[in-house]
């Protein structure tokens, strides 16, 4: 049985969810003869032991600590802010990264961490979760295999059901850097095609307080590949009906839809129409529960080298160039050119 030791930095939201996933590997990954064991670390130190108590972790005092004790492959759930340099301390060591996305606060703060994983041969996976939906793969299997003809239109929706914290939104960048970077990734993703030009428009109909910390409550993006393809990319943090994450693609011979199920957070307005008839979503992580686990798994795997890496730090910053963008045809009013770098989809 071949041993492999997670080190996680960060355990607030997401990264009590990754720790449960990490701590659950075992009865996935057990029958391919791997062991996975979590070791974690967080500046909020009681809550940090409480969490690995719960899951017979182990609890280290610091992330030089952390990383010192041999782990073989560290995981980031910290705060954007952070994660430059925690990217760096996981290269140095040699070992490989996953880290929550996006690489920096902005493409101008990440090209400098990619120069420097280039330069140390170092190996990052960031984590753009939806690469692993069920959905998301199948529309990406059709599309690639021609049974969707060519596409004329594609629409992605994320809206969630209620805001983060105001204190979160203060530094998070805006809507379209922590919300939309998904879609401009996935969009990226399954055509393999760049955006290259953004015109972004948003309201902010809900709490004053979010358009105080200079953000917006509900944004959309008219987006141009550059075969001149247009789509849309819709967000919202105010939608009561659930959390709603949908991708339409429509084709000159069939139209997929993602998140099309009886959770989804719509209903019918024409008669007799019951579907769908399950109760929505809440949150991301109930949506992307079965996705945040495989990409768990693969972050696994690119660790023993039986797989690629199914998300590079290139991808995630091209997504974020586009959501640079976004918010800058937000604050501006008018279209924004992406500026392209040479990484293509991964």
């Amino acid at each position: 049985m071949k041993d492999v030791i997670l080190g996680l930095v960060g355990v607030g939201r997401i990264g009590v969810m990754h720790a449960h996933n990490i701590s659950a590997l075992n009865g996935v990954l057990n029958p391919q003869g791997i062991n996975v064991r979590l070791r974690l670390t967080d500046v909020a130190e009681d809550h940090a032991r409480g969490i690995a108590a719960g899951l017979g972790a182990g609890f280290l005092p610091s992330v030089e600590a952390l990383i010192a004790s041999r782990v073989d492959g560290l995981v980031i759930a910290t705060g954007t802010g952070t994660h430059p340099e925690l990217i760096k301390a996981g290269v140095d060591a040699g070992i490989p990264v996953f880290c929550e996305k996006p690489v920096a606060m902005n493409v101008a703060d990440a090209l400098p961490v990619l120069d420097y994983i280039r330069g140390n041969n170092g190996v990052v996976q960031i984590g753009h979760q939806r690469r692993f939906d069920r959905g998301y793969l199948e529309a990406r299997r059709a599309y690639q295999a021609g049974e969707l003809g060519w596409i004329h239109s594609l629409r992605a929706v994320t809206c969630d059901m209620t805001p983060p914290p105001v204190e979160f939104l203060a530094s998070s960048g805006g809507l379209f850097r922590d919300c939309s970077v998904h879609d401009f990734d996935i969009l990226r993703w399954l055509t393999g095609r760049e955006i290259v030009e953004v015109y972004a428009k948003g309201s902010n109909n809900g709490d004053p307080a979010i358009g105080a910390v200079g953000d917006v409550d509900t944004a959309l993006a008219l987006v141009t590949f550059d075969d001149g393809t247009v789509g849309s990319v819709s967000a919202s943090r105010y939608n009561g009906a659930g959390h709603d994450v949908r991708l339409e693609i429509q084709g000159s011979s069939r139209s997929l839809m993602v998140g099309l199920d009886e959770q989804t957070a719509m209903a019918s307005a024409e008669a007799g129409i019951a579907f769908p008839a399950g109760e929505s979503h809440s949150t991301f992580a109930e949506r992307f529960d079965q996705a945040y686990r495989s990409e768990m798994a693969a972050f696994v795997e690119l660790i023993l080298g039986r797989r690629e890496n199914p998300c590079t730090p290139e991808d995630a910053v091209a997504a974020s160039r586009v959501a640079d963008a976004a918010q800058e045809s937000l604050a501006t009013g008018v279209p924004v050119k992406v500026v392209l770098a040479a990484a293509k989809a991964g």
